[in-house]
C-alpha cells in the first residue's frame, strides 16, 4: 500500500533543516502549523477529571460533547439547525479526512475533487480507498463528470484564501442537484483576519439545510490540542449516521478524558479569544517583514499562513529561508500550481518570530 501513496513530504526537507539548524542563532521552524502555546487550564482541568473512567468509550460520542459541539458551531459560526447526533467526534481529523472516502465506500469507479492547492491527506484519502482524483478550483473544471465527493478547504490550507458566500452557495446549488457529498475542511474557521469565512452549513450558504454537507472541525489549532486529536465532523445527518454505522465496527472511539476536555474547550470562548490574539500578535509582526524582505504575499486573508513566492521555484526560496535559520514549508507539497510559493507558519512562539523577523530585515 506505501508504494501506492507519495512520499511523506516532510521527510524531503532533511537538507534545509539541516542548513537552517546551522545557523548561529539557531533554528527558527516556520515549516509545519504544530501549536506551540500551552493548552488552557480549564482544559487540563477537565482532562483530569475525566482520566476516571474504566470503561470503553463510544464511538458517537458522550452526549455532553455532542451537544457542546452544536452550541459551539452555533455560538461561534452562527450554524443554526444542526441536531446534536448529526455531531460526530473523531480521533484528530486528519485520520477523518484520510478515511473518509474508505467510510463512504468510495472506489475505482469514483472521484474525488480536491482543491488545486490543497492539504495533501484530501489526496492521500482518496488514493487509500482506490478512488480518482481530480484537482479543480471551479465547476466548470469538472465538465460532465459527476464525482462523489468535492472537498472545500475555507480558510485554505497552504494559502489562506478565503471562498465567499457566493462561491461557497454556487458549490452547494451543483452538488444537490447532482447528489454529490460536499465536505468543507473547516479547521481555521475562527481565525479570519482580513476577511470572515463563513461555514458552508451557515444559513446564508445551505439556507439552513445540511443535506449533502459535512463540516469538519478541530480544536488543533483554536484550542492548542494538537496533542490531543480532537476533532469533529457536523452536517447531514443521514451521512453522519452511516460514518458512525462503519465506524463502530473500526473501533474508531475517541478516548473518554479527551472528549471531557473538548467539552470544556467547546464550552470555553475566552481561551479560544486569547489564542486568536496571540496568532494575530505573530502575523501583525511576520506579514509585514516578509513583504519587506523582497517577497510577494498572494491570499493569506485568514488561518495561520502566509503564502508567499520570490518569483523562483519553491525549493530554492527554501534554500534561501534556511541560509537564514528558518525553515518553511514548499507550495509543491499542495500541489503543482504551488511551484514557486512557499508557506510560511504562525504557529511559532513570540520569540521565534520576532527572531524570525530580526533575520528577514
Amino acid at each position: 500500500m506505501s508504494a501506492t501513496l507519495p512520499t511523506f513530504p516532510w521527510d524531503t526537507l532533511s537538507a534545509a533543516t539541516a542548513q537552517a539548524r546551522a545557523h548561529a542563532g539557531g533554528l527558527v521552524d516556520l515549516s509545519v502549523g504544530t501549536p506551540v502555546d500551552p493548552v488552557a487550564p480549564v482544559i487540563r482541568d477537565a482532562l483530569v477529571a475525566g482520566s476516571a473512567a474504566p470503561g470503553y468509550p463510544t464511538t458517537a460520542g458522550r452526549p455532553e460533547l455532542r451537544a457542546s459541539a452544536e452550541h459551539a458551531l452555533r455560538r461561534r459560526y452562527g450554524v443554526t439547525g444542526l441536531a446534536p447526533d448529526a455531531v460526530l467526534p473523531a480521533i484528530g481529523t486528519k485520520e477523518l479526512i484520510a478515511w473518509l472516502p474508505t467510510l463512504l465506500g468510495l472506489g475505482p469507479d469514483d472521484v474525488v475533487v480536491v482543491p488545486e492547492l490543497a492539504y495533501p491527506t484530501y489526496d492521500v484519502g482518496a488514493r487509500l480507498a482506490g478512488a480518482q482524483v481530480l484537482r479543480a478550483d471551479s465547476l466548470t473544471q469538472l465538465g460532465p463528470q459527476t464525482p462523489a465527493l468535492i472537498y472545500l478547504n475555507s480558510p485554505s490550507n497552504p494559502t489562506g484564501k478565503v471562498l465567499g458566500v457566493d462561491h461557497l452557495r454556487k458549490v452547494v446549488g451543483w452538488a444537490r442537484e447532482r447528489g454529490v457529498l460536499v465536505a468543507s475542511d473547516e479547521c481555521y474557521l475562527g481565525l479570519g483576519w482580513d476577511e470572515r469565512p463563513v461555514s458552508v452549513l451557515h444559513p446564508s450558504v445551505c439556507d439552513g439545510d445540511h443535506t449533502g454537507l459535512l463540516a469538519i472541525h478541530s480544536l488543533s489549532k483554536t484550542s492548542s490540542l494538537a496533542g490531543y486529536r480532537a476533532g469533529f465532523v457536523a452536517g447531514d445527518p443521514a451521512v453522519v449516521a452511516e460514518l458512525l454505522a462503519v465506524r463502530k465496527h473500526a473501533g474508531m472511539m475517541m478516548p473518554t478524558p479527551v472528549q471531557v476536555a473538548m467539552v470544556a474547550a467547546l464550552d470555553d470562548d475566552e481561551h479560544e479569544r486569547e489564542q486568536r490574539e496571540r496568532y494575530a500578535r505573530r502575523r501583525d509582526a511576520l506579514l509585514p517583514a516578509v513583504r519587506a524582505a523582497g517577497l510577494r504575499v498572494d491570499d493569506s486573508e485568514a488561518g495561520l499562513y502566509i503564502w508567499a513566492t520570490r518569483g523562483e521555484p519553491c525549493r530554492d526560496t527554501v534554500d534561501w529561508f534556511a541560509r537564514l535559520g528558518i525553515l518553511v514549508a514548499p507550495g509543491e507539497f499542495y500541489g503543482p500550481r504551488g511551484a514557486e510559493h512557499v508557506r510560511i507558519a504562525l504557529t511559532a512562539t513570540d520569540d521565534a518570530i520576532a527572531a524570525a523577523v530580526d533575520r528577514l530585515s
